[in-house]
C-alpha cells in the first residue's frame, strides 16, 4: 500500500492503495465517481474511457501509478459547475438531444472519446468521428444517433 496523489476533474486527492490497482477501481470505489463504467475489464470496449492529459485512455487496464502524475478527467468533470441540464457540456447535451443512449452503458466512454476528438479536431469529419469511436462498443445499436450527436456537438462547440 502507498499514498498516491491523483488529480481528477481539477481536484487533487490522495488515496491509500496498491499502486497497481486499476485506475477504474480508484475512480469508482475510492473517489465515488460512478460515471466511468466497467465493461470488459481488458481495455477493448471503451466503457471505462477517461481522459488523461486530454487523451482517451481505458481506465480498466491502466494501473494507478501510470496516471498519478497526470490530469484525469471523468464524465463527471465535463459538466459546467452543477448537476442541472443547463450545466451539461455541449457533447453531453448533444447526446441527450439526439437520444443517443438506449441502455446508456457505453455512453460515458463515447462522450469522453468524442471530447478528446473534438478538442483535437474541432471540425472532425464523419469519417474521423467513426474512426475515433471505433474502439467504443455499443450493443444496443444506437451508432447512428451517437454519430449525429458528435456531429451536433462539433457544430455547437465551433460556434
Amino acid at each position: 500500500m502507498a499514498q498516491i496523489s491523483v488529480k481528477v476533474n481539477g481536484m487533487t486527492r490522495v488515496v491509500d492503495t496498491d499502486p497497481t490497482t486499476p485506475l477504474l477501481y480508484i475512480l469508482r470505489n475510492d473517489l465515488g465517481l460512478k460515471g466511468t463504467r466497467f465493461g470488459c475489464g481488458e481495455g477493448h470496449c471503451g466503457a471505462c474511457t477517461v481522459l488523461v492529459d486530454g487523451k482517451p485512455l481505458q481506465s480498466c487496464d491502466t494501473p494507478l501509478w501510470s496516471a498519478a502524475e497526470h490530469e484525469i478527467t471523468t464524465v463527471e468533470g465535463l459538466s459546467q459547475g452543477g448537476a442541472h441540464v443547463n450545466d451539461m457540456h455541449p457533447i453531453q447535451q448533444a447526446f441527450l438531444d439526439e437520444q443517443a443512449a438506449q441502455c446508456g452503458y457505453c455512453i460515458n466512454g463515447m462522450v469522453m472519446t468524442a471530447k478528446a476528438l473534438l478538442d483535437q479536431t474541432p471540425h472532425a469529419s464523419s469519417r474521423e468521428i467513426r474512426e475515433a469511436l471505433a474502439g467504443n462498443l455499443c450493443r444496443c445499436g444506437t451508432h447512428t444517433r451517437i454519430l449525429r450527436a458528435v456531429e451536433q456537438a462539433a457544430k455547437e462547440m465551433a460556434s
